[in-house]
Protein backbone atom coordinates (compact mmCIF):
# COMPACT_ATOMS: atom_id res chain seq x y z
CA UNK A 1 0.00 0.00 0.00
CA UNK A 2 1.40 3.25 -1.02
CA UNK A 3 1.62 6.06 1.25
CA UNK A 4 0.46 9.81 0.64
CA UNK A 5 3.22 12.34 0.07
CA UNK A 6 3.72 15.77 -1.53
CA UNK A 7 6.07 18.53 -2.01
CA UNK A 8 4.76 22.01 -1.36
CA UNK A 9 6.69 24.81 -3.30
CA UNK A 10 6.30 28.10 -2.03
CA UNK A 11 4.35 29.86 -4.86
CA UNK A 12 1.56 27.63 -3.89
CA UNK A 13 2.21 24.74 -6.58
CA UNK A 14 1.42 21.19 -5.08
CA UNK A 15 3.01 18.06 -6.53
CA UNK A 16 1.52 15.01 -5.42
CA UNK A 17 3.10 11.55 -5.31
CA UNK A 18 3.96 8.47 -3.40
CA UNK A 19 6.61 8.47 -0.22
CA UNK A 20 9.84 6.25 0.13
CA UNK A 21 12.26 6.43 2.59
CA UNK A 22 11.29 8.13 6.13
CA UNK A 23 7.64 9.67 6.67
CA UNK A 24 7.78 13.67 8.23
CA UNK A 25 7.52 16.96 7.24
CA UNK A 26 10.53 18.72 6.18
CA UNK A 27 11.35 22.34 4.53
CA UNK A 28 14.22 23.17 2.31
CA UNK A 29 15.25 24.64 -1.10
CA UNK A 30 13.98 22.81 -3.64
CA UNK A 31 16.77 21.82 -6.30
CA UNK A 32 17.81 19.57 -9.17
CA UNK A 33 20.47 17.87 -10.71
CA UNK A 34 21.10 16.53 -14.03
CA UNK A 35 23.29 13.25 -13.32
CA UNK A 36 22.02 9.99 -15.15
CA UNK A 37 24.64 8.43 -12.55
CA UNK A 38 26.13 9.28 -9.74
CA UNK A 39 22.95 9.50 -7.05
CA UNK A 40 25.48 7.86 -4.26
CA UNK A 41 27.65 11.14 -4.63
CA UNK A 42 24.70 13.22 -4.73
CA UNK A 43 23.02 11.24 -1.58
CA UNK A 44 26.25 11.78 0.39
CA UNK A 45 27.48 15.55 -0.53
CA UNK A 46 27.64 18.02 2.29
CA UNK A 47 26.68 20.63 -0.25
CA UNK A 48 23.51 19.85 -0.28
CA UNK A 49 22.71 20.66 3.43
CA UNK A 50 19.30 21.66 3.42
CA UNK A 51 18.40 20.94 -0.18
CA UNK A 52 15.56 18.99 -1.21
CA UNK A 53 17.12 17.17 -4.14
CA UNK A 54 15.33 16.06 -7.12
CA UNK A 55 17.03 13.98 -10.06
CA UNK A 56 16.30 14.61 -13.31
CA UNK A 57 16.64 11.12 -14.60
CA UNK A 58 13.74 9.32 -14.10
CA UNK A 59 15.60 5.78 -12.88
CA UNK A 60 17.34 5.80 -9.33
CA UNK A 61 18.74 3.24 -7.35
CA UNK A 62 19.19 0.64 -9.97
CA UNK A 63 23.35 -0.12 -8.57
CA UNK A 64 21.84 0.09 -5.45
CA UNK A 65 24.21 1.73 -2.38
CA UNK A 66 27.89 1.00 -2.39
CA UNK A 67 29.36 2.71 0.99
CA UNK A 68 32.72 2.61 -0.55
CA UNK A 69 31.56 5.42 -2.91
CA UNK A 70 30.28 7.52 -0.01
CA UNK A 71 31.19 11.41 -0.20
CA UNK A 72 30.86 11.60 3.34
CA UNK A 73 30.05 9.12 5.89
CA UNK A 74 26.20 10.33 6.25
CA UNK A 75 23.44 12.21 4.05
CA UNK A 76 22.96 15.59 4.30
CA UNK A 77 20.03 16.78 2.52
CA UNK A 78 16.71 17.48 3.45
CA UNK A 79 14.81 15.70 1.34
CA UNK A 80 15.30 12.80 -1.95
CA UNK A 81 12.56 13.57 -4.99
CA UNK A 82 12.20 11.17 -7.99
CA UNK A 83 10.39 9.86 -10.78
CA UNK A 84 10.47 6.43 -9.99
CA UNK A 85 12.99 4.39 -8.01
CA UNK A 86 14.25 0.73 -8.05
CA UNK A 87 14.37 -1.52 -5.24
CA UNK A 88 15.44 -4.35 -6.48
CA UNK A 89 19.02 -2.84 -7.39
CA UNK A 90 21.28 -5.23 -9.43
CA UNK A 91 24.80 -4.71 -8.75
CA UNK A 92 27.97 -7.45 -7.30
CA UNK A 93 28.75 -4.10 -5.25
CA UNK A 94 25.54 -3.18 -4.03
CA UNK A 95 24.76 -2.92 -0.23
CA UNK A 96 21.42 -2.38 -0.16
CA UNK A 97 18.39 0.13 -1.79
CA UNK A 98 18.14 3.79 -1.61
CA UNK A 99 14.31 3.33 0.35
CA UNK A 100 16.25 1.63 3.04
CA UNK A 101 19.62 3.90 3.14
CA UNK A 102 16.62 7.24 3.31
CA UNK A 103 14.88 5.29 6.35
CA UNK A 104 17.39 4.79 8.24
CA UNK A 105 18.66 8.23 7.96
CA UNK A 106 15.33 9.24 8.16
CA UNK A 107 15.88 10.97 5.09
CA UNK A 108 11.63 12.01 3.35
CA UNK A 109 11.51 10.62 -0.08
CA UNK A 110 8.85 11.26 -2.58
CA UNK A 111 8.29 9.77 -5.95
CA UNK A 112 5.88 9.42 -9.00
CA UNK A 113 5.74 12.34 -9.52
CA UNK A 114 6.18 14.31 -13.39
CA UNK A 115 9.58 15.51 -12.93
CA UNK A 116 10.07 16.78 -16.35
CA UNK A 117 7.39 19.67 -14.61
CA UNK A 118 8.51 20.56 -11.41
CA UNK A 119 12.12 20.95 -12.96
CA UNK A 120 10.51 23.78 -15.55
CA UNK A 121 9.01 25.73 -12.85
CA UNK A 122 12.36 25.76 -11.00
CA UNK A 123 14.33 26.75 -14.17
CA UNK A 124 11.65 29.48 -15.22
CA UNK A 125 11.06 30.65 -11.68
CA UNK A 126 14.47 30.06 -10.10
CA UNK A 127 15.29 27.88 -7.53
CA UNK A 128 12.77 28.17 -4.08
CA UNK A 129 12.17 27.01 -0.55
CA UNK A 130 9.09 23.64 -0.53
CA UNK A 131 8.16 21.29 2.08
CA UNK A 132 7.66 17.71 1.17
CA UNK A 133 4.71 15.77 3.62
CA UNK A 134 4.65 12.29 3.76
CA UNK A 135 2.84 9.68 5.96
CA UNK A 136 0.45 9.83 8.37
CA UNK A 137 1.68 11.62 11.47
CA UNK A 138 -0.46 13.99 13.27
CA UNK A 139 2.05 16.49 11.80
CA UNK A 140 1.54 15.58 8.32
CA UNK A 141 -1.88 15.53 8.74
CA UNK A 142 -1.94 18.73 9.63
CA UNK A 143 -0.04 19.62 7.03
CA UNK A 144 -2.16 17.90 4.49
CA UNK A 145 -5.57 19.62 5.84
CA UNK A 146 -3.85 23.08 5.48
CA UNK A 147 -3.57 22.47 2.03
CA UNK A 148 -7.43 22.26 1.62
CA UNK A 149 -7.76 25.28 3.81
CA UNK A 150 -7.38 28.84 1.98
CA UNK A 151 -6.34 30.29 5.08
CA UNK A 152 -4.70 27.81 6.25
CA UNK A 153 -2.58 27.16 3.24
CA UNK A 154 -1.64 31.08 2.86
CA UNK A 155 -0.15 30.39 6.63
CA UNK A 156 1.63 27.17 5.44
CA UNK A 157 3.22 28.87 2.86
CA UNK A 158 4.50 31.99 4.56
CA UNK A 159 6.29 29.33 7.11
CA UNK A 160 7.73 27.52 3.88
CA UNK A 161 8.76 30.78 2.55
CA UNK A 162 10.33 32.28 5.62
CA UNK A 163 12.36 29.09 6.16
CA UNK A 164 16.59 30.07 6.02
CA UNK A 165 19.34 27.60 5.55
CA UNK A 166 21.69 28.87 8.65
CA UNK A 167 25.21 27.53 9.70
CA UNK A 168 25.61 25.37 6.78
CA UNK A 169 29.30 25.24 6.85
CA UNK A 170 29.77 24.59 10.40
CA UNK A 171 27.05 21.65 9.93
CA UNK A 172 28.76 19.69 7.74
CA UNK A 173 32.58 19.98 8.69
CA UNK A 174 34.57 17.90 10.57
CA UNK A 175 35.34 18.62 13.93
CA UNK A 176 38.35 17.75 14.94
CA UNK A 177 41.88 17.79 13.05
CA UNK A 178 42.21 14.91 11.29
CA UNK A 179 44.90 12.84 9.65
CA UNK A 180 44.39 10.49 6.77
CA UNK A 181 45.19 7.18 5.95
CA UNK A 182 48.96 6.64 4.07
CA UNK A 183 49.41 7.58 0.37
CA UNK A 184 50.14 4.14 -0.66
CA UNK A 185 46.76 2.59 1.20
CA UNK A 186 44.60 4.83 -0.54
CA UNK A 187 46.50 4.20 -4.26
CA UNK A 188 46.19 0.56 -3.55
CA UNK A 189 42.79 0.53 -2.97
CA UNK A 190 41.90 3.77 -5.91
CA UNK A 191 43.79 0.76 -8.49
CA UNK A 192 41.23 -2.09 -7.86
CA UNK A 193 39.02 -0.31 -9.22
CA UNK A 194 41.38 2.01 -11.95
CA UNK A 195 40.57 4.91 -10.63
CA UNK A 196 43.86 6.52 -11.04
CA UNK A 197 45.73 9.79 -11.04
CA UNK A 198 45.04 10.93 -14.84
CA UNK A 199 47.60 13.47 -17.17
CA UNK A 200 46.50 16.41 -18.64
CA UNK A 201 47.11 14.55 -22.04
CA UNK A 202 44.16 11.95 -20.89
CA UNK A 203 46.77 9.03 -19.55
CA UNK A 204 46.28 7.47 -16.58
CA UNK A 205 49.32 6.71 -14.12
CA UNK A 206 49.11 3.26 -13.34
CA UNK A 207 52.29 3.39 -11.29
CA UNK A 208 52.41 4.09 -7.53
CA UNK A 209 56.56 5.69 -7.68
CA UNK A 210 55.40 7.61 -10.27
CA UNK A 211 51.94 8.97 -9.34
CA UNK A 212 53.40 10.05 -6.16
CA UNK A 213 56.98 11.14 -6.94
CA UNK A 214 56.44 15.22 -7.10
CA UNK A 215 54.53 15.03 -3.76
CA UNK A 216 56.37 12.93 -1.71
CA UNK A 217 56.81 14.38 1.70
CA UNK A 218 54.91 17.22 1.16
CA UNK A 219 52.03 18.05 4.16
CA UNK A 220 48.57 19.42 2.52
CA UNK A 221 45.92 21.34 4.99
CA UNK A 222 42.71 20.25 3.86
CA UNK A 223 40.27 23.39 5.09
CA UNK A 224 37.19 21.18 5.61
CA UNK A 225 33.87 23.17 4.52
CA UNK A 226 32.15 19.98 4.17
CA UNK A 227 34.91 18.18 1.82
CA UNK A 228 34.02 15.28 -0.45
CA UNK A 229 36.32 12.31 0.27
CA UNK A 230 37.37 11.87 -2.80
CA UNK A 231 39.00 15.31 -2.80
CA UNK A 232 41.15 13.78 -0.34
CA UNK A 233 41.74 10.70 -1.64
CA UNK A 234 43.30 12.37 -5.06
CA UNK A 235 45.62 14.19 -3.04
CA UNK A 236 46.75 11.23 -0.73
CA UNK A 237 47.02 9.77 -4.76
CA UNK A 238 49.72 11.65 -5.65
CA UNK A 239 52.23 10.93 -2.24
CA UNK A 240 51.02 13.88 0.04
CA UNK A 241 50.10 13.68 3.86
CA UNK A 242 46.74 14.93 4.12
CA UNK A 243 45.38 16.83 7.59
CA UNK A 244 41.75 17.76 7.65
CA UNK A 245 41.03 20.92 9.71
CA UNK A 246 37.65 22.39 10.94
CA UNK A 247 36.30 24.98 9.23
CA UNK A 248 36.34 26.82 12.54
CA UNK A 249 40.11 27.14 12.56
CA UNK A 250 42.50 29.78 12.30
CA UNK A 251 44.92 31.39 10.29
CA UNK A 252 47.54 30.60 13.05
CA UNK A 253 46.36 27.22 13.97
CA UNK A 254 46.58 26.15 10.29
CA UNK A 255 50.63 27.82 10.41
CA UNK A 256 51.38 25.85 13.08
CA UNK A 257 50.67 22.67 11.39
CA UNK A 258 53.43 24.03 8.78
CA UNK A 259 51.37 22.96 5.35
CA UNK A 260 53.19 22.90 1.95
CA UNK A 261 50.02 23.43 0.53
CA UNK A 262 46.21 24.46 1.62
CA UNK A 263 43.35 23.06 -0.23
CA UNK A 264 39.70 25.01 0.28
CA UNK A 265 36.80 22.61 0.07
CA UNK A 266 33.54 22.18 -1.31
CA UNK A 267 30.67 22.90 0.85
CA UNK A 268 27.01 24.11 1.33
CA UNK A 269 25.53 27.65 1.84
CA UNK A 270 25.57 30.98 0.45
CA UNK A 271 30.00 31.78 0.50
CA UNK A 272 29.19 35.15 1.80
CA UNK A 273 27.95 34.09 5.42
CA UNK A 274 31.34 32.56 5.96
CA UNK A 275 32.87 36.01 7.13
CA UNK A 276 35.35 34.41 9.73
CA UNK A 277 36.77 32.22 7.49
CA UNK A 278 37.45 34.71 4.79
CA UNK A 279 38.97 37.13 7.38
CA UNK A 280 41.31 33.89 8.38
CA UNK A 281 42.13 33.44 4.50
CA UNK A 282 43.43 36.98 4.16
CA UNK A 283 45.73 36.18 6.49
CA UNK A 284 46.80 33.05 5.24
CA UNK A 285 47.38 34.42 1.57
CA UNK A 286 49.80 36.91 3.11
CA UNK A 287 51.95 33.97 4.08
CA UNK A 288 52.14 32.91 0.12
CA UNK A 289 51.15 29.08 0.69
CA UNK A 290 49.62 27.64 -2.36
CA UNK A 291 46.14 27.37 -2.38
CA UNK A 292 43.97 25.11 -4.47
CA UNK A 293 40.46 25.74 -4.18
CA UNK A 294 37.11 24.03 -5.45
CA UNK A 295 33.16 24.64 -5.43
CA UNK A 296 33.04 27.10 -2.14
CA UNK A 297 36.81 27.48 -1.38
CA UNK A 298 36.84 28.76 -5.31
CA UNK A 299 34.09 31.01 -4.14
CA UNK A 300 35.48 32.11 -0.43
CA UNK A 301 39.32 32.50 -1.80
CA UNK A 302 37.44 35.12 -4.20
CA UNK A 303 35.84 36.76 -1.72
CA UNK A 304 38.94 36.79 0.35
CA UNK A 305 40.72 38.68 -2.64
CA UNK A 306 38.24 41.26 -3.21
CA UNK A 307 36.38 39.72 -5.80
CA UNK A 308 31.69 39.35 -5.43
CA UNK A 309 29.65 36.91 -5.58
CA UNK A 310 25.65 36.16 -6.60
CA UNK A 311 23.09 33.67 -6.37
CA UNK A 312 22.36 31.97 -9.34
CA UNK A 313 18.56 31.72 -11.16
CA UNK A 314 18.87 27.62 -10.42
CA UNK A 315 22.46 26.81 -10.32
CA UNK A 316 24.34 24.12 -12.25
CA UNK A 317 23.93 20.60 -10.48
CA UNK A 318 24.97 17.45 -12.25
CA UNK A 319 27.92 15.91 -14.16
CA UNK A 320 27.80 17.20 -17.54
CA UNK A 321 28.09 20.93 -17.66
CA UNK A 322 31.30 21.94 -19.95
CA UNK A 323 33.69 24.15 -19.30
CA UNK A 324 36.15 26.11 -21.36
CA UNK A 325 40.20 26.32 -20.32
CA UNK A 326 41.14 29.89 -21.93
CA UNK A 327 44.00 29.14 -21.44
CA UNK A 328 44.05 26.82 -24.22
CA UNK A 329 40.50 26.90 -26.07
CA UNK A 330 39.69 23.04 -24.46
CA UNK A 331 36.03 22.23 -23.61
CA UNK A 332 36.16 19.69 -20.61
CA UNK A 333 33.01 17.95 -19.07
CA UNK A 334 32.45 18.70 -15.61
CA UNK A 335 30.79 17.67 -12.67
CA UNK A 336 29.34 20.84 -10.68
CA UNK A 337 27.17 21.03 -7.30
CA UNK A 338 26.71 25.07 -6.42
CA UNK A 339 23.45 27.77 -6.40
CA UNK A 340 26.21 30.42 -6.44
CA UNK A 341 29.09 32.06 -8.71
CA UNK A 342 31.99 34.33 -8.75
CA UNK A 343 30.99 37.69 -11.18
CA UNK A 344 33.50 38.05 -13.75
CA UNK A 345 33.63 41.55 -13.84
CA UNK A 346 34.35 41.52 -10.65
CA UNK A 347 37.52 40.04 -10.76
CA UNK A 348 40.36 41.81 -8.94
CA UNK A 349 44.02 42.81 -10.14
CA UNK A 350 46.21 39.67 -10.44
CA UNK A 351 43.08 37.22 -10.62
CA UNK A 352 42.40 36.11 -14.53
CA UNK A 353 39.33 33.72 -15.61
CA UNK A 354 41.14 30.79 -16.15
CA UNK A 355 37.73 28.63 -16.67
CA UNK A 356 34.14 29.39 -17.96
CA UNK A 357 30.50 27.75 -18.38
CA UNK A 358 29.93 27.21 -22.21
CA UNK A 359 26.20 27.37 -20.99
CA UNK A 360 25.98 30.74 -19.48
CA UNK A 361 29.64 32.28 -19.52
CA UNK A 362 29.39 32.14 -15.64
CA UNK A 363 32.87 32.06 -13.58
CA UNK A 364 34.54 28.10 -13.63
CA UNK A 365 38.04 28.81 -12.91
CA UNK A 366 40.39 32.03 -11.29
CA UNK A 367 43.92 31.88 -11.42
CA UNK A 368 46.10 34.75 -9.30
CA UNK A 369 48.96 35.69 -10.25
CA UNK A 370 49.83 37.80 -7.54
CA UNK A 371 49.61 34.97 -4.61
CA UNK A 372 50.47 31.03 -5.53
CA UNK A 373 46.86 29.86 -6.12
CA UNK A 374 44.29 28.94 -8.05
CA UNK A 375 40.58 27.91 -7.93
CA UNK A 376 37.56 25.96 -9.75
CA UNK A 377 33.63 25.94 -9.31
CA UNK A 378 32.99 22.60 -10.84
CA UNK A 379 34.28 19.45 -8.99
CA UNK A 380 37.51 17.80 -10.63
CA UNK A 381 37.28 14.88 -8.15
CA UNK A 382 34.06 13.82 -9.63
CA UNK A 383 34.92 12.38 -12.58
CA UNK A 384 33.50 14.13 -14.58
CA UNK A 385 34.38 13.61 -18.67
CA UNK A 386 34.52 10.88 -16.69
CA UNK A 387 38.24 12.54 -15.96
CA UNK A 388 38.80 15.21 -17.89
CA UNK A 389 40.10 17.59 -15.29
CA UNK A 390 41.65 15.54 -12.50
CA UNK A 391 44.61 16.87 -14.09
CA UNK A 392 44.40 20.12 -11.60
CA UNK A 393 45.33 18.19 -8.56
CA UNK A 394 48.87 17.95 -10.14
CA UNK A 395 48.75 21.43 -11.41
CA UNK A 396 48.64 21.74 -7.31
CA UNK A 397 51.16 19.70 -6.76
CA UNK A 398 53.49 21.77 -9.36
CA UNK A 399 52.51 24.83 -7.73
CA UNK A 400 53.45 23.39 -3.89
CA UNK A 401 57.06 22.48 -6.30
CA UNK A 402 57.07 26.14 -7.68
CA UNK A 403 55.16 28.79 -6.13
CA UNK A 404 55.67 30.35 -9.25
CA UNK A 405 54.05 27.93 -11.43
CA UNK A 406 51.43 30.74 -12.76
CA UNK A 407 53.23 33.30 -12.22
CA UNK A 408 53.05 34.08 -16.20
CA UNK A 409 49.83 32.76 -16.36
CA UNK A 410 47.90 34.06 -19.43
CA UNK A 411 44.23 33.87 -21.25
CA UNK A 412 44.29 34.30 -24.81
CA UNK A 413 40.96 32.91 -25.32
CA UNK A 414 37.84 34.04 -24.39
CA UNK A 415 33.86 33.41 -24.57
CA UNK A 416 32.10 35.96 -26.42
CA UNK A 417 30.20 38.68 -24.06
CA UNK A 418 30.38 36.09 -21.91
CA UNK A 419 31.34 39.40 -18.81
CA UNK A 420 28.05 40.80 -20.61
CA UNK A 421 25.85 37.89 -20.30
CA UNK A 422 26.46 37.17 -16.83
CA UNK A 423 26.07 41.24 -16.03
CA UNK A 424 22.30 40.43 -17.33
CA UNK A 425 21.83 36.97 -15.92
CA UNK A 426 22.74 38.96 -12.48
CA UNK A 427 19.13 41.70 -13.13
CA UNK A 428 17.56 38.74 -13.94
CA UNK A 429 18.10 36.79 -10.89
CA UNK A 430 17.48 40.12 -9.31
CA UNK A 431 14.09 40.44 -10.87
CA UNK A 432 13.19 36.61 -9.50
CA UNK A 433 13.94 37.36 -6.47
CA UNK A 434 11.91 40.52 -6.06
CA UNK A 435 9.19 38.99 -7.40
CA UNK A 436 9.17 35.68 -5.31
CA UNK A 437 9.69 38.03 -2.01
CA UNK A 438 6.06 39.35 -3.19
CA UNK A 439 4.62 36.33 -4.23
Amino acid sequence: MSIRACIVLENGQVFEGKSFGASGCVTGEAVFTTGMTGYIETLSDPSYYGQIVMQTFPLIGNYGLIRQDFESSRPHLRGYVVRSYCDSPSNFRSQGSIDSFLKSNNIVGLYDIDTRALTKILREAGVMNAMLISGDSPEAKKEFDALDIPEEKKKLLEKIRAHKIEKAVESVSCDAVKIEDPADIVFAEAAKYRALPVTKDGLKINDASIAMKNGKNKKVVLWDFGAKANIRRELLKRGVSVISVPSKSTAKEIIDLKPDGLMLSNGPGDPKDNQEIIDQLKKLCEKRIPVFGICLGHQILALARGAKTSKLKYGHRGSNHPVKDLSTGRVYISSQNHGYAVENASLPKGALLSFANTNDGTCEGITYTDIPAFSVQFHPEAAGGPLDTNFLFDEFISLINNPDHFKNFKTPYALIDSISYFADAIKENARISEQSGSL
